[in-house]
């Protein structure tokens, strides 16, 4: 396997980083697997912080291939991510778009959605295409990069939960910032990633959002390349930030506050504290209950916990809503996932529930419609 070293601040492109934290060998694979456990790589998570910009970023990034090996699932389970769809096509809808060019669509929800407003000519460009059932998009596999040539008409740029997967954020807009001309749109969804690590949300930051990608650094990046804010709007107060920018060669460049460096370490360093505390209850609660015990998300929610070290001995397996999952093993963990179901005709189980924003969606519905005396460790 070939790590891609990151050398540089990746908003800034200035080699000021030092290390923070680093969890050794942590799985590379987010998602769920029928190969063997040996099978299973792992690469050291290393996570930096520019002194300059205060930007935390992975220093070693791994090859797009492995991480990615087939099409990135994320946004198609719950009614939560629906809602999301819901209202970021309603909040496309307000620019009144003739046509769109969709940036890593992945399964084209979003424009089927955004067919209950209107009918216009949609494109998506994906590595890795799996259209869902009403979506009516035209895809084009491939990357969004310096070769890519698209000739078709277009006014909107439209992506959706994209950004913080890009390698280098910096690069990304910069390219956005050529290929659009003035006065085109962009209107794009990012997680709200201050508030997910004030919150101690274990989905924030991974081999997979390899930069603590906030407001201000987003700000910043839509300033420095030309583009200019015309509205910004939050779904939830964890979840999502919609934005809508127009390419705007006269907008004002600002510079970053000086703040940042100090604000994100301290922040980043009492995220590892609370699970070094909470790894030590959970291990504790697990020991002593008799309780049939489970854990909840087969994704990265699940890996940071074991990896962190978590008992999975004490678990009998692992629960989660996607059927795609379902009696196959998460990838760089002994365990299989199960149905919420399951607990059906249990007694009194434990389920350990730390899936961040989805919290209170996954316990609701387990406790009315499956098993109401389950015991949440939360």
């Amino acid at each position: 396997m070939k790590i891609i070293e990151r050398e540089k601040c990746a908003v800034t492109d200035i080699s000021d980083l030092e290390p923070l934290y680093t969890f050794s060998k942590f799985p590379v694979f987010m998602g769920c697997t029928n190969q063997p456990e040996h099978e299973d790589l792992r690469e050291d998570m290393s996570w930096w912080i520019s002194r300059g910009s205060g930007l935390i970023q992975l220093k070693n990034l791994l090859p797009l291939e492995i991480l990615y090996p087939e099409s990135h699932g994320a946004g198609e389970i719950g009614t939560l991510w629906a809602k999301h769809h819901q209202e970021f096509a309603s909040y496309i809808y307000r620019v009144s778009p003739s046509a769109i060019l969709e940036i890593g669509g992945a399964h084209g929800i979003l424009q089927r959605e955004y067919q209950e407003y209107d009918d216009i000519p949609w494109t998506i460009l994906e590595p890795n295409p799996s259209p869902v059932a009403g979506c009516s998009a035209r895809f084009i596999k491939g990357f969004f990069s310096e070769n890519f040539n698209y000739t078709d008409e277009f006014d909107t740029i439209v992506h959706s939960h994209v950004l913080e997967h890009i390698y280098e954020p910096d690069k990304f807009m910069a390219q956005l910032s050529r290929f659009m001309s003035n006065g085109k749109r962009m209107l794009f969804s990012v997680p709200n990633m201050r508030v997910m690590l004030e919150r101690m949300y274990t989905n924030c930051i991974n081999f997979e959002h390899t930069t603590f990608l906030t407001e201000t650094y987003i700000d910043y990046l839509l300033s420095k390349h030309g583009f200019r804010l015309v509205s910004k709007d939050y779904f939830l107060d964890d979840h999502s930030i919609f934005y809508s920018v127009v390419r705007d060669v006269g907008v004002k460049h600002f510079n970053l506050p000086p703040s940042q460096y100090e604000h994100n370490k301290s922040l980043y360093n009492r995220y590892i504290s609370y699970h070094e505390s909470l790894i030590h209850d959970l291990n504790s609660r697990l020991i002593e209950t008799e309780r049939p015990s489970y854990l909840f998300g087969a994704h990265v929610f699940a890996q940071y916990l074991i990896e962190m070290g978590l008992r999975t001995d004490r678990l009998i397996g692992l629960l989660d809503n996607d059927p795609a999952k379902q009696g196959r093993r998460l990838y760089g963990t002994p365990l299989y996932v199960m149905s919420p179901k399951a607990l059906k005709e249990v007694n009194d189980p434990l389920v350990i529930l730390k899936a961040g924003v989805y919290n209170e969606e996954i316990k609701s519905d387990i406790l009315r419609n499956i098993n109401d005396k389950v015991l949440f460790l939360e």
